[in-house]
C-alpha cells in the first residue's frame, strides 16, 4: 500500500522548481539566524539559542538571558520570530526531499519508499514542535516563572530534531542506494 503524499497539492512538474526554491529559502534563513544568532554564544550558552532550547530548567534559562544582556534578548527575540519563517522552510525543504527521493525507489523501495512519505509527513511534526519550542522560549524571554516552559522547550526541540535528522539521513541513504540500484540495473558494479 502507497501512503499518500503530503505535497499532492504540488504538481510533478513544479516539484523540482519547489525544492530549489525552498532550499534556497532555508539556507538564507539559517544564515541570517546565524548572524542574529552571535551574540547569543556565551559562556553560559555556548550554542547560543540552541543552548536555550535545550536549557531544561528556569534557572539555566534565566542564567542564559542574563549572560546575553539587554541587547542580547532583542536578538534572541528577533531569533525566535524569524524562527517561525525557518520552521515553515526547513520542514518544506527537507519534507520534499524525503518525497522526491522516495519515488525514485518507488518501483525497488517497497516500504523504504514508504518511509520517505512516513518522513516527509515528519517533517511537518518536527515544524509544530518547533513552533511549541519557539512559544516556550518566548515565555521565559518575557520573563515566566513556570518551570515548564523550559523543559517542554526541551522535549520539543529534543522531538524536532530527532525528525529533521531522520528525514536528513533518509535523503542521504536513499539517495545513495538508488545510485547504487541504477547503476547495478544498467549493468555496471554497485559502488
Amino acid at each position: 500500500m502507497r501512503l499518500r503524499s503530503p505535497f499532492q497539492w504540488i504538481s510533478d512538474s513544479a516539484l523540482k522548481p519547489a525544492l530549489v526554491l525552498s532550499i534556497l529559502a532555508t539556507l538564507a534563513l539559517i544564515v541570517t539566524l546565524n548572524a542574529l544568532g552571535a551574540p547569543l554564544r556565551t559562556d553560559a550558552s555556548p550554542a547560543g539559542i540552541v543552548s536555550f532550547e535545550f536549557a531544561g530548567s528556569l534557572e539555566a534559562a534565566q542564567g542564559m538571558i542574563e549572560s546575553w544582556g539587554e541587547t542580547g534578548r532583542i536578538y534572541a527575540g528577533l531569533n525566535l520570530g524569524l524562527d517561525y519563517l525557518f520552521l515553515i522552510a526547513y520542514p518544506f525543504s527537507i519534507g520534499l526531499a524525503c518525497l522526491m527521493v522516495s519515488r525514485r525507489l518507488r518501483n525497488r523501495g517497497g516500504g523504504f519508499s514508504n518511509l520517505g512519505i512516513g518522513l516527509a509527513w515528519g517533517q511537518g511534526a518536527a515544524g509544530l514542535l518547533d513552533a511549541l519550542e519557539n512559544y516556550s522560549l518566548i515565555r521565559v524571554l518575557l520573563g515566566t516563572r513556570i518551570e515548564s516552559w523550559p523543559m517542554l522547550s526541551r522535549i520539543a526541540a529534543t522531538g524536532k530534531f530527532a525528525l529533521v535528522a531522520l528525514g536528513l539521513t533518509y535523503v542521504l541513504v536513499a539517495l545513495v542506494a538508488s545510485l547504487i540500484w541504477k547503476r547495478t540495473s544498467e549493468g555496471e558494479p554497485g559502488l
